[in-house]
Formats: C-alpha cells, structure tokens, sequence
C-alpha cells in the first residue's frame, strides 16, 4: 500500500481534468497455499516480490483459559443461586419463627404450659411409644406425672410455615368443653414444634368403625348415638358458644378421639379457621379437608359460599360412615358401595326398608341407625341453605342433632 498526498491535475486542450488511476497486480500464492503458509508482499521490495510466511494457529493455553473461564463463571452463578435459596428459605424459617413467638407472647394469657424440646423428649422416653403418624406430624404416647397420660403430636418441621402450630395452638386456648380436646401445653424451640394433648385410651372413633363386623369392638346403637350427640354438641360449641365462630374444615372419624368412658372429643384443629359469630360467610384460598368429608362448595363456588355449613356436611359423612361402616361390612356390600355413590347406597336403602346393619346389635335396635341414616343424609344436601343450622333442644335421650 501507498501513501498518496496529492492527486495530479491534468490539462487537455486547455481544459483541467480529474482523474486518478490505480494500478496493482494480483501476486502468485500457489507455492506459499502449497506448503500450508500464507503470502505477503516483501517489506521493500518490488510490487513483485512476495514472501511466505507461518501461519500462527491458535494456543492451547487459550482454549483452556477460554474453557475455564466458561465453566467458572458457570460454577459461579450456581453457587450464587444455591446462595440465594439457602439465604431465602433461612429468612422465610426466621420470619416463621418470630411470627409464632410473637403470637406465644400474646398467647401467654392463656395458660397452656410451654415446654422445651428436652421437656418433650424426657417425657415422651425418648420417643419410645409411638401412636401413629399423620400428614403434619407424628404422635407419641407420655406422661406428666404418674397418673397423667399424655399424647404429644411432633410436627414435621419440613410441612408449611408454622400456619398449622399457629391455628391449633390459637384455637384450642380458646377452647373448654366436655366434648372438645383439651391442650394441655406446646413446644416452639427453635425449629421444632410439638403439641402435648390429653391422652385418649380407646383412640379414635375411626378404630370402631372400621371393625364394624367384629361383635368383640362393636360399641352398639346406643353407645353409637351417644357419641354422634357429643360430637354434634362439640361442633354447636363451635359455632355458637365461642367468643369467635371457629370452622373445623376437618371433622372425620379419625379426628374424633374417645376417653375411656367413650365420650368423644373433636381435635386436630390445624385446619380450623375463626371469624366473628355475625360473619356468615369465610374467604378460603384453597380447599382444605379431607376427601369425602369436603363440602360441595369448599371445592367450587358454583355450589355456594363457604360457611359453618361445611363442618355439617362433613358431620353428615361421618354419621353415615358410622352407619355403614364403609371400612369393613362384608365383601357383598362392599362390592355394591364401590360401584354406587357411598350415600346414595344408604339412601337406597332406607327406601327399600332394608335394616342397617342389624345383624350387629340387638333385636330392636332397628330405629337409632335409621335415625342416624336420616339425619346423616339431611346434613349432606348439597344445597347449603337445605342444610340444618344448629342443635335442636332434645325431646329425649335419644334426640340427635
């Protein structure tokens, strides 16, 4: 290449003209691409004369560095994701945490006893006699004193954000009656959280009804009513006896715990939701419960607003489940109730007039599972409003809500 300072003006006949000429020659590579190399003109020589030259291919150590840098700065971003999310979910427990010290401070008022997580161990024995194990926790079997049992619910530490501790410990302090479980203290140390109940020697209502054959662990129609009255009088304090109207959203067999006179006692309020006595209707984000004690409308709008109405319906399932003992009543009526809605099967029976499960209890005890049966199916109508309110006042012993 060459510098050109100034371009020459020519003259023809007179007259000035522009014009500037350029000339070059292409030089012979092929020997230079022959061998590999590439070629250049030679510094100062002739426009002629070329040269040929290495080409330089790349480094090595370049593409390590290049590759290095790559995956370093991969590695980097991962660790600070993983950062993130660490530093993240330790603020979330941190706020969890302080939440549900604050509400325990408030809470002081209320009198159940707070214990330490070593309290729990020493008088749980270590763990050692476990009672069963649910979705939020697992129970274990302790003692206070020698003449009082206790049965203390562990909480999986890994299931929501302390809402459930929160709910039952909030509920049940506003909590006394007969018909209804009674905390009798909690743990919140640190990241573990514990709640210490009564204990209950006959367990659950579930235990009875799922063995409904069994002549040995059948209660009978009488003692049955008797606790059906005591849960619907549980519930009625629920609703109407509070300072606050508190909504179970979980009432089932399995939730219903039974003392050693078989009196039973509604529990496991991790669910529960309170509002005022003249709020007739709750806001819910998501539906809560359990499958085939959920209220139509819990599930959808469609079928209405969400009430107190759903722990009846619920109560409805319940009744018809002790009815039929839908666990174990004979591989014949098992097989009908696969195949037919569960309450439609009772209704079908109360239409043809068949008995109830007779051939358990006594001659005569015809009337108390129809009973039962009937109010079961009242309680469960989908249409919310069709669905009773409150207790009546009983005519008799027998009189169930």
């Amino acid at each position: 290449m060459y510098d050109v300072l100034s371009v020459p003006t020519g003259t023809t006949l007179g007259k000035e003209y522009n014009v500037l000429r350029f000339k070059w020659s292409k030089p012979n590579c092929t020997e230079c691409e022959a061998e590999g190399k590439r070629c250049r003109w030679k510094n100062n020589g002739t426009n002629s004369e070329i040269e040929c030259v290495h080409v330089r291919k790349p480094s090595n150590t370049w593409k390590l560095l290049a590759t290095g840098g790559i995956l370093g700065s991969l590695l980097l971003v991962l660790l600070m994701i993983v950062a993130y999310r660490v530093y993240n979910a330790d603020i979330k427990e941190k706020e969890s945490r302080l939440r549900i010290e604050r509400f325990l401070e408030d809470y002081k008022a209320l009198k159940p006893s707070r214990y330490l997580y070593a309290d729990i161990k020493r008088i749980t024995d270590q763990f050692k006699d476990k009672l069963g194990q649910g979705a939020y926790g697992t129970v274990f079997k302790g003692r206070l004193s020698s003449d009082f049992l206790i049965a203390v619910k562990v909480l999986n530490s890994s299931k929501g954000d302390g809402e459930e501790f929160v709910n039952e410990v909030r509920t049940m302090g506003h909590i006394h009656h007969v018909n209804v479980a009674r905390l009798v203290g909690f743990c919140a140390d640190g990241f573990l959280r514990a709640l210490v109940y009564e204990f209950f020697p006959n367990g659950s209502l579930q235990d009875f009804i799922s063995s409904a054959d069994s002549k040995n662990s059948f209660l009978g129609w009488d003692k049955l009513q008797d606790i059906a009255l005591g849960i619907a009088k549980g519930i009625e304090y629920l609703h109407q006896g509070c300072d606050q109207r508190i909504l179970h959203f979980d009432i089932k067999p399995h939730n219903v715990l039974l003392d050693q006179n078989f009196t039973p006692k509604i529990s496991d309020f991790g669910l529960a939701k309170l509002c005022s006595k003249d709020q007739s209707l709750v806001s819910l984000t998501t539906a809560r419960g359990t499958m085939g004690y959920i209220a139509p409308e819990v599930f959808s709008r469609n079928f209405g607003n969400v009430s107190y109405k759903a722990d009846v319906y619920s109560f409805g399932m319940l009744l018809l489940e002790m009815v039929g003992g839908r666990k174990n009543i004979g591989s014949t009526i098992e097989n009908t109730t696969n195949e037919i809605y569960y309450p439609q099967w009772i209704y079908n029976l109360l239409e043809e007039g068949d008995d109830l499960r007779i051939h358990i209890g006594e001659k005569g005890d015809g009337e108390i599972p129809k009973k039962l049966a009937i109010i079961g199916l009242w309680c469960i109508q989908w249409h919310l409003v069709d669905r009773p309110v409150r207790r009546s006042q009983p005519q008799d012993n027998s009189t169930v809500p």
